[in-house]
């Protein structure tokens, strides 16, 4: 009797098994993952915004709500609320803060001056159109000296402050969120609304305003999706917002701000002026967003040319 040969029992593959990090709730992409992060995100803010609060009290002075001594403030607690709130997901998603939008290493770098050039040239020739056309005066200086220099260091300050809280609040940790649940483009179109639906109650805005806020909420998308970042859509927040506050003294989303530079009036129909919006409802804005969303559209279309479908040998080297 000869022994049988040994027959290998197959044993079962065992099914992979995922990472506790991706198996997490905190790194999973589905939609619904991405909403309940985004919840916690929203929740956080809130709490620490209202904690904050009590730290300055009295803060809010008697008054106009669009004084700067309000106003500063106010958005600087907002600011430092989400930021806070986004470190504390950073940590339980176990990512760099930086890939939600502002990585240190593009701190007030290149980027963002070509976003302050853009904005400072945007407003720029919108208001000198409407200019041209008879719609805008600059009027004589409102203040002088010292004034002068104080009041543009405050509007330097607020509308930075400005840039940073509005660009990271719908562009920064919800936008990179939701994008992964739902797709980069939805994500943006959704949240670019809800960019403009918070201008609504705004004094003096107006639907052409509402509209406008909702395009240069796009385009800051585009510019996120071409240059990976957002510090050009903060020079460009800031540079834009200071222009119509302050060098132009027009009303900045249907807000007429206190200390600005000259007694400038607007005159003439809703289309050139933007009527109660200010310039940003006017039509020779939205002809300049045009031709930005080409320029940026037209480098977003090369970058997607040039990303490579699989890895180079170089790379499968490293």
């Amino acid at each position: 009797m000869t022994d049988s040969p040994r027959v290998r029992r197959m044993e079962p593959e065992p099914a992979p098994t995922s990472t506790r990090s991706e198996a997490s709730i905190f790194r999973r992409d589905s939609l619904a993952s991405s909403f309940l992060r985004v919840l916690l995100f929203i929740v956080l803010s809130v709490s620490v915004t209202y904690a904050l609060n009590w730290i300055p009290p009295h803060f809010t002075a008697d008054g106009s709500p669009f004084r700067p001594q309000f106003l500063i403030p106010r958005e600087l607690v907002a600011m430092s609320g989400i930021f806070c709130a986004a470190w504390i997901m950073s940590r339980l998603e176990n990512r760099k803060f930086g890939e939600y939008g502002l990585p240190l290493a593009g701190a007030f770098g290149k980027l963002f001056w070509i976003g302050v050039l853009l904005g400072a040239t945007e407003i720029s020739v919108v208001v000198g159109s409407m200019a041209a056309f008879g719609g805008y005066h600059f009027g004589s200086l409102a203040i002088h000296g010292r004034p002068l220099l104080r009041w543009a260091a405050i509007w330097l300050v607020f509308f930075l402050i400005v840039g940073f809280y509005e660009e990271f609040l719908l562009r920064g940790y919800i936008q990179f969120t939701l994008g992964r649940g739902m797709g980069f483009w939805p994500a943006a179109v959704l949240l670019s609304v809800v960019f403009g639906g918070l201008h609504v109650t705004n004094p003096g805005e107006n639907w052409a305003g509402i509209l406008g806020i909702v395009l240069i909420g796009l385009f800051w998308c585009l510019t996120l999706r071409v240059t990976g970042t957002l510090w050009l859509a903060v020079g460009m927040h800031t540079a834009f917002d200071f222009g119509e506050t302050f060098l132009y003294s027009v009303p900045d989303s249907g807000v007429v701000f206190p200390g600005h530079l000259s007694d400038s009036t607007l005159s003439g129909p809703a289309w050139l002026t933007g009527g109660t919006a200010g310039p940003e409802a006017s039509a020779f804005d939205f002809l300049m967003l045009s031709l930005f969303f080409f320029g940026f559209f037209l480098m977003y279309r090369r970058n997607r040319k040039l990303e490579p479908s699989s890895p180079s040998p170089r790379e499968l080297a490293h």
